[in-house]
């Protein structure tokens, strides 16, 4: 068996990171609105959007996708108000290799790389019934902070969105 291999996507892979999100991505859980998950994907060529790639033997096996912001700043303490923070994306792991923690590994590695930008706070977002994924941020060390009311992105189940936490201790 060879070895996983885990480096900061580049422009060259974003088609493939396409592929990948496509095929491994749909659920009734995710939203992953075509468009936009390209334009997101498509930022990394242009440095607003990184991405953490994990691969075996050259095959992309799954990615971890986020960007500096401000989107959830109306979380973020008194004292950081207004600070930018990190906000996790995009997370996809190809089929074959879920449930073996990979997921929460390459999470974990992109925490890492906000926390060595200087990120105080790292927000993640998924639908509320999505076991998979609270599972994989709860092992990562996210906590729940709120859940709401989200028909348009969230049309299944609950129509709910739950928001994550992780503080990084700098």
């Amino acid at each position: 068996m060879s070895v996983f291999a885990i480096r900061q996507a580049q422009a060259q892979d974003i088609a493939g990171m396409c592929a990948l999100i496509f095929e491994h991505g749909p659920n009734p859980w995710n939203y992953l609105p075509e468009v936009e998950v390209r334009e997101h994907l498509q930022a990394i060529a242009q440095g607003s959007v990184q991405a953490l790639l994990v691969e075996r033997g050259g095959e992309q096996l799954g990615f971890v996708s986020y960007q500096l912001s401000r989107y959830f700043a109306r979380y973020q303490p008194e004292a950081r108000r207004g600070q930018l923070h990190g906000y996790i994306c995009e997370a996809v792991i190809h089929r074959d290799m879920a449930g073996q923690g990979l997921g929460s590994w390459l999470l974990q590695q992109a925490v890492l790389q906000l926390g060595e930008q200087g990120v105080a706070d790292i927000y993640i977002d998924r639908h509320e019934e999505n076991a998979a994924s609270a599972g994989m941020m709860r092992k990562a060390g996210f906590v729940e902070i709120e859940t709401y009311a989200d028909p348009e992105r969230r049309p299944n189940g609950s129509r709910r969105t739950t928001v994550c936490h992780l503080q990084v201790h700098l």
